[in-house]
């Protein structure tokens, strides 16, 4: 219910007329992405910013398909390469990479496979000169089909998105997602970049956040505006579902933001609850009849946010499966919060810790 309220507070943005002179470096860190680098290359270019104030920066993370050929096609991109070393954080390394090359002010970080709107950069950068921030959380939609899998991971990403707007809006926690966020190039370099966190193979987002609300705790904002939705690409199946969501909890353990860690452990609890009221079941029906109250109840207190996420995302046909897929969400919260916390997993092709 604070995440509803909290989210309907927050005002939309919309970009004035008159256009920022800001310098952009639009930062692309790409690995086996030839099916999705040419499309976002081509938003990209065409964007409503003006030319001259923003470069378009990809880091090959040693591709093994076409990515780096398609990339060369595009006059407009620079095309870098990931330096070779054997690390586990291979995304910071080639962010990193990018930007040292950037010649921008302010850098915009998405992902391969992600399509931004014409306005994107205009909003963004307006959005920056008018609240000075050092740094910006933006929302991120999960363009999704009519298959299970992928609905239901566009609804749970929706949330999670009303979340971050919520928490970051109130200055409560450190949450953004990194295929739409920009930070300053001088706050960047004054926090030392991923100094401190390369070691852990996610977080260029969060854990980056941190570090950044640590020095500049009043400049760091969420941009609510549907010019600046960018779209990403799901995951084809539940194996590479779960994977993600392991690797996102993963780094839990690894938060410098510690008011975010009792807020995970309540949270994962009470999923873990109807387990154990579905396993005591077997001694008292009564503890089924609990877990179904609990089903209705958790449903009734979330619904309200919901509707107001899927009017802004634009994706209110969703709310009809919101009730049934209540057991799903509380399965894979407990699998991923379990998993994410042990051994290894792959991402991109690579086996990380």
């Amino acid at each position: 219910m604070y995440y509803w309220l909290t989210w309907r507070s927050i005002s939309v943005f919309t970009p004035p007329g008159d256009l920022p002179t800001l310098k952009i470096s639009v930062i692309i860190p790409a690995r086996n992405e030839e099916k999705n680098i040419g499309a976002l290359l081509e938003a990209l270019q065409g964007q409503t910013y003006p030319k001259n104030l923003y470069e378009i920066i990809v880091i090959d993370d040693h591709s093994e398909d076409r990515t780096a050929e398609i990339v060369k096609k595009f006059t407009m991109v620079k095309l870098l390469s990931s330096p070779h070393k054997v690390l586990n954080s291979h995304k910071k390394k080639a962010i990193e990479t990018g930007i040292n090359y950037a010649d921008g002010q302010l850098i915009v970080a998405t992902d391969a496979d992600c399509l931004p709107p014409a306005s994107w950069l205009e909003t963004i950068a307006a959005f920056k000169v008018k609240k000075q921030s050092a740094f910006v959380a933006a929302p991120v939609y999960i363009n999704c089909s009519s298959s299970l899998v992928q609905i239901f991971q566009g609804m749970d990403f929706m949330v999670l998105q009303g979340i971050t707007g919520a928490v970051v809006s109130r200055n409560n926690m450190s949450m953004c997602n990194g295929a739409n966020l920009a930070y300053e190039k001088k706050v960047f370099d004054e926090v030392d970049g991923f100094t401190g966190v390369d070691h852990i193979a996610s977080g260029d987002d969060m854990l980056l956040m941190h570090k950044i609300w640590k020095k500049y705790p009043g400049r760091v904002h969420y941009l609510k505006s549907e010019q600046a939705i960018v779209s990403t690409q799901p995951v084809k199946s539940w194996k590479e579902f779960f994977s993600q969501r392991i690797r996102w909890a993963s780094k839990a353990r690894k938060y410098d933001d510690k008011r975010i860690l009792p807020v995970l452990f309540i949270v994962y609890l009470f999923n873990l609850s109807f387990f154990v009221l579905a396993i005591a079941g077997f001694w008292n029906y009564r503890y089924w009849l609990a877990a179904l109250v609990l089903w209705i109840l958790k449903t009734l207190v979330e619904l309200p946010f919901f509707i107001s996420l899927a009017a802004f995302f634009n994706n209110r046909w969703s709310i009809k499966w919101f009730f049934f897929f209540q057991p799903l969400h509380v399965v894979y919260t407990v699998i991923s919060g379990l998993f994410g916390q042990f051994g290894s997993y792959e991402w991109k092709g690579r086996k990380v810790k």
